[in-house]
C-alpha cells in the first residue's frame, strides 16, 4: 500500500480525535465555539495563526511562482517581518478591545466604534467573504491536486477523477472537525498542523539540495539559471521594483486584518500572549518560508520551464503545473536519494501540504460562519434568535460554503479556461487584495479615530470595485467589457498590486466622504481608546 495514504490516513484518525476532544470539552455557547471561550495561550495561539497564514500557497503556490519567474519573487518573504509587526500592533489592541466589549467578529467591532452603522457591518462581513471564499478554493483545489499527484499510479481512473475524489474527501474531513469543536478543535488541529507543515518544507528544502549534489552544486545550479530568473522583473516580467515591495508590505496587513485572523485575537488569553506569539512569528515563518522557495527555485533548474516568445511561460513536462512543483520534485527524487526511507519522507511532506490546506481551510470556513451569523443573520434575518439557534445556524453555514467551495472547484478543473479559477498562487493575491480594503477603517477605528461611518463604508466598497475590475470576474458577466479593463488596467498591474489601487482609492474617498460628514462622539472615542489600552 503507498506510505502516503498509510500516513494521511493515519492523520486523518488524528484530526477526528481532536475534533470529538474539542466536542466534549465545548459548550454550547457562540463565544466558546467561535473563540474558545478567550482562553488560548501563548503556544496554541502561536501556532493556529502560522498554520493559519502558511496555506497551501505556502506549500505550492509560492514556490510555483519562484518556479515560474525565477529569484525576483523571494523578496514577498519581506512581509513576514512586517506581519509579526501587525500582529504585535493591532493584535493586542483588537484582543483588548474585544474582551472588554464581547466582540466576536471584525464587525461587531468596526460597526460598533462608528455607532452601530449596519451598512458599515455589511460592509466589513463582504471583505472577510471576498477574502475567504478564494482561500478557501485554494486550499480544496490544492487537496485535488495533491490526491492527483500522490496517487495516480495506485488506482485505475482519470486525473480527473482522482482531483474530484481528493478535493471532496479532503472538504469532508475539514468540515467535519469544525463542525464538532468549533475555535477549540481547529486551534488544537493547528497545533499538528503546524509543526507538520513547518517541519515539511525544511525537510523538502533539504532534500531539494541533497537531490542536486549538495549546497555548493545547488548554488552553482542557480547561476546557470536564465538572467531574467535571477533579476527583476522575473521570467514573466509580472515583478516590477515597486510592485514587490508594495504588495510585501500591504500583504501582510491585509492577511492580519482578515476574519481569521481577527477572531485568534479574540481568542488569546490575554495581549501579552500575542506580543510572545509575534516573536515566534518573526523568527519561525521566515525561515520556513524561504526553504519553501528554495524548493521552487532548485526545481527550476532541475526542470527548466519553457519561456514562449509572447513571454508566457510553459512548465516542464514532468512537472504538469507550476504550483505542482514541489510535491513533483518531492516525489521523483527523494526515494531515489534515500532509498525504503525516501518513501517514508515523501508520505510525511504530502502529510505537511494536507496540513498546510487545512489548517487554513478550517480556520476560514470557522470564521466565516461568524461573520455570516453574527454580521448578517443575527441582525437583519432572525434578530430574536437563540444563542443556541445561531450556533447551528453557523455549523450549518460551514456545510454550505464548504460545498460551494467543492463545486466550484470541481467546475474549474473540468473548464481550464474558467478564469476565476486559476493557478493557486494568484487566488491567493486576490483574496489579499479583497482583505485589504478592511485596513483604513481598521487603522481609524483602532489608532487613528478621525473617520466617519459613513466614509469607512464608501471607502471600503469604492475599494472592492476597484479591486473587482482587476480580477478576472468581470469576466463573468461580459467579455468585450473584460477586455476593456484588461487593456485599461495593463500599465498598472505591471507597477503596483490590484489591492494597493483599490487602497488608495478606499483612502481618498474614506477621508473626503469623512471630511463632510459626521464622525463618532468623543465618548465613544474615549471609550475604545480605553479598552485598547487598558
Amino acid at each position: 500500500m503507498n506510505p502516503s495514504l498509510i500516513a494521511i490516513g493515519v492523520y486523518v484518525g488524528v484530526l477526528i480525535a481532536i475534533g470529538v476532544a474539542g466536542m466534549l470539552r465545548s459548550r454550547n455557547s457562540e463565544e466558546d465555539y467561535y473563540l474558545a471561550g478567550r482562553r488560548q495561550g501563548f503556544l496554541t495561539t502561536a501556532f493556529t495563526i502560522m498554520a493559519t497564514m502558511f496555506s497551501s500557497a505556502a506549500v505550492l503556490g509560492l514556490p510555483g511562482q519562484v518556479y515560474q519567474d525565477g529569484f525576483p519573487f523571494f523578496f514577498f518573504a519581506l512581509n513576514l517581518p512586517l506581519t509579526a509587526c501587525f500582529v504585535y500592533l493591532l493584535g493586542s489592541r483588537i484582543s483588548r478591545i474585544g474582551r472588554a466589549r464581547g466582540y466576536v467578529t471584525p464587525g461587531d467591532l468596526v460597526a460598533d466604534y462608528y455607532g452601530g452603522c449596519a451598512g458599515v457591518r455589511l460592509a466589513v462581513a463582504l471583505c472577510g467573504f471576498l477574502f475567504v471564499l478564494p482561500y478557501v478554493v485554494m486550499q480544496v483545489k490544492a487537496g485535488g491536486h495533491l490526491a492527483m499527484t500522490l496517487f495516480r499510479d495506485d488506482f485505475d481512473v482519470s486525473d480527473d477523477a482522482l482531483f474530484d475524489t481528493g478535493a471532496l474527501v479532503f472538504t469532508g474531513i475539514t468540515t467535519a472537525y469544525v463542525l464538532l469543536g468549533g475555535m477549540r478543535s481547529v486551534a488544537w488541529s493547528d497545533v499538528l498542523q503546524g509543526v507538520l507543515l513547518l517541519s515539511g518544507m525544511i525537510i523538502a528544502c533539504a532534500a531539494t539540495i541533497a537531490a542536486m549534489g549538495g549546497l555548493s552544486a545547488y548554488f552553482e545550479a542557480l547561476t546557470e539559471l536564465p538572467p531574467e530568473a535571477q533579476s527583476v522583473p522575473g521570467v514573466s516580467g509580472a515583478w516590477t521594483v515597486p510592485k514587490l515591495m508594495i504588495f510585501a508590505f500591504f500583504s501582510g496587513v491585509a492577511s492580519i486584518v482578515q476574519p481569521a485572523q481577527w477572531m485568534r485575537f479574540y481568542a488569546a488569553k490575554s495581549a501579552n500572549t500575542l506580543r510572545r506569539t509575534a516573536l515566534i512569528f518573526a523568527i519561525v515563518l521566515p525561515v520556513c518560508l524561504m526553504a519553501s522557495m528554495m524548493v521552487g527555485l532548485g526545481g527550476r533548474a532541475l526542470y527548466p520551464p519553457t519561456v514562449e516568445e509572447s513571454g508566457a511561460v510553459t512548465p516542464h513536462p514532468d512537472v504538469g503545473a507550476n504550483d505542482q512543483i514541489v510535491p513533483n520534485l518531492m516525489r521523483e527524487h527523494v526515494p531515489e536519494l534515500l532509498g525504503p526511507i525516501g518513501a517514508l519522507v515523501v508520505a510525511f511532506f504530502m502529510v505537511a501540504v494536507v496540513a498546510a490546506a487545512m489548517s487554513t481551510a478550517d480556520s476560514n470556513l470557522h470564521a466565516l460562519s461568524a461573520v455570516l451569523t453574527r454580521d448578517v443573520y443575527d441582525r437583519f434575518i432572525r434578530p430574536k434568535a437563540s444563542e443556541r439557534e445561531r450556533a447551528w445556524v453557523g455549523r450549518g453555514l460551514i456545510v454550505i460554503l464548504s460545498l460551494f467551495a467543492y463545486v466550484l472547484v470541481r467546475y474549474g478543473n473540468r473548464h481550464p479556461d474558467f478564469e476565476p479559477i486559476k493557478m493557486i498562487a494568484q487566488l491567493m493575491l486576490v483574496a489579499i487584495a479583497f482583505s485589504l480594503q478592511l485596513v483604513p477603517a481598521a487603522l481609524d477605528v483602532l489608532f487613528v479615530n478621525r473617520g466617519s461611518g459613513r466614509g469607512a463604508l464608501c471607502g471600503i466598497l469604492s475599494g472592492l470595485v476597484v479591486v473587482f475590475l482587476f480580477t478576472p470576474l468581470p469576466a463573468l458577466f461580459s467579455e468585450s467589457a473584460a477586455h476593456s479593463l484588461a487593456d485599461l488596467t495593463l500599465d498598472l498591474k505591471r507597477n503596483v498590486d490590484a489591492g494597493f489601487c483599490g487602497l488608495f482609492v478606499n483612502v481618498v474617498v474614506f477621508a473626503v466622504v469623512s471630511r463632510f460628514t459626521t464622525k463618532p462622539a468623543p465618548d465613544v472615542v474615549k471609550a475604545f481608546r480605553k479598552s485598547g489600552q487598558s
